[in-house]
């Protein structure tokens, strides 16, 4: 659709297209028309009421803004931009509400025609490299979604599309539900925008630069070719909230360790900092002999009181040097990846959790028809982990010169037997999408199971930790105590 060739009876058009109204389906083209004039009517004159509480000295200010913003656009002299840019506007909503805010386009005309077609009446549309910088980048680029979101996004679009609304209608649906949430409310309404202009869903995705994975966007593009976008949503669905619980898993397994730690900290602190120094006051007075081991207390009690800051400091500096270094070198990143999973059970965690996602994302390109090439592809950007994407790079490497995928997992440290037996088993027997299944549905079983034994591990060593500390520095200050009360005796 371009807009450019009817200027006129545009606006019109896109909200007879996208209204879904099933009253003027069946009615003659007349009798649509007056359906379509009459609904119009009636809600400029809803907006109409609404509209009088605004002064008239600023309508009459907004009208004059429409009345230049209608020069410029049939002027035919605005730029359309090679790549999306952001738009200022100012609009009066259906709802009768006065509204600043952005938007994403390639032209002053598209967006006005598509804000008119949803009911809003547009007083001004602007863009410029200020605007770009201050209100968002040329190309629309977004943070990634959460899952959360995602899973959102995915169930409620899934949900509109089986029930028979319009992959555009369910998309203008979702973007109002989504109107608190200007961050998706933005994403939501950009891509309505590139849906009445005639892209693919998987083209508007794609556009919302950084919002979507990359696995959505494929699966999305794949199911549009095979003609099953409602059973591609939902095995996204699926896969993305068995995602969310494993993270939930492994954050409800680690949250109560962590806490015990830091609690056991805090104690440990609070003692040596506040509490030590008052014994040692009064051994002082009484000139008492100490032991080794309240020496040791009272000379760590000092160290602490006088370093404190310095230690706090240079462990917050440690931790930021190792961060940045991990996020900013591949070497580093690597060689601390490689470590962390030859830890006993730490490693096994990692392996287990990387083996599962990288199955099941497998597992689904593959039934949605996505080719293998490009599903190892997306697989080496959807993981984080530098080992499991030079296997990924090996593989499609092994594809490029025919051979099997299973060459390049064959005897790796990093994938254990079972797996690699198994992903052969899938080739010979041409079954490779269904082994994937049951391979992911193993390791995630291993992967919940060792979490699980971690966490009931990690617990009591944490509270025998807290107990043998704590009471071992109460029993090293207090002994004195005893002594200097039997001598007294």
């Amino acid at each position: 659709m371009n807009p450019s060739n009817n200027k006129n009876e545009e606006p019109m058009n896109i909200e007879a297209a996208l209204t879904g109204q099933t009253e003027t389906k069946n009615a003659s083209p007349e009798d649509a028309l007056a359906q379509l004039q009459a609904s119009k009517g009636t809600q400029d004159n809803k907006r109409k009421k609404k509209v009088k509480k605004i002064p008239a000295s600023q309508l009459k200010k907004l009208e004059a803004l429409r009345k230049e913003l209608l020069e410029s656009i049939n002027s035919g002299k605005d730029q359309r931009f090679d790549t999306p840019q952001t738009f200022l506007y100012k609009a009066m909503s259906p709802e009768g509400k006065l509204e600043n805010g952005t938007f994403i386009g390639v032209s002053k005309l598209d967006i006005y025609t598509f804000l008119t077609g949803e009911g809003f009446t547009v007083y001004s549309l602007s863009t410029s490299k200020v605007i770009n910088f201050v209100y968002g980048q040329a190309g629309g680029k977004y943070s990634r979604m959460s899952v959360k979101d995602l899973i959102f996004f995915i169930s409620q679009l899934e949900t509109y599309i089986k029930s028979g609304i319009t992959l555009t209608e369910a998309m203008r649906i979702l973007s109002k539900q989504l109107k608190k949430n200007k961050k998706q409310h933005a994403i939501t309404q950009s891509i309505v925008y590139y849906l009445t202009m005639g892209e693919a869903f998987s083209s508007a995705l794609e556009k919302q630069v950084g919002a979507f994975p990359p696995l959505v966007i494929n699966m999305i593009k794949a199911a549009e070719a095979a003609g099953n976008l409602d059973e591609t949503l939902e095995d996204l669905g699926h896969y993305y909230e068995e995602i969310n619980a494993t993270q939930k898993q492994m954050i409800s397994a680690m949250t109560y360790p962590t806490v015990v730690a830091l609690f056991s900290l805090v104690i440990i602190a609070f003692i040596m900092i506040y509490i030590v120094p008052q014994f040692v006051n009064i051994y002082a007075s009484a000139g008492a002999e100490l032991n080794p081991l309240t020496v040791f207390v009272i000379n760590t009690s000092t160290f602490l009181r006088e370093y404190i800051w310095f230690l706090v400091g240079g462990i917050i500096g440690t931790i930021g040097l190792i961060v940045l270094a991990y996020k900013g070198s591949k070497a580093f990143k690597k060689q601390t990846q490689i470590l962390m999973m030859h830890i006993p059970i730490l490693g096994q965690i990692i392996i287990y959790n990387e083996l599962t996602i990288f199955t099941k994302t497998f597992a689904s390109l593959l039934k949605n028809d996505v080719f293998i090439t490009e599903s190892i592809e997306i697989l080496s950007r959807i993981t984080g982990n530098e080992i499991y994407k030079e296997l990924m790079y090996d593989t499609m490497n092994n594809i490029t010169r025919g051979e099997k995928i299973s060459e390049s997992f064959k005897d790796h440290w990093a994938v254990p037997d079972i797996a690699y037996y198994m992903l052969v088993t899938g080739e010979n027997t041409g079954q490779l999408p269904a082994m994937m299944s049951k391979v992911s549905a193993y390791y995630q079983e291993q992967h919940r199971t060792i979490v699980n034994s971690l966490k009931a591990l990690i617990e009591p060593i944490l509270i025998i930790f807290l107990a043998v500390v704590v009471g071992g520095v109460l029993i090293a200050v207090v002994y004195p105590m005893f002594e200097l009360y039997g001598n007294i005796l």
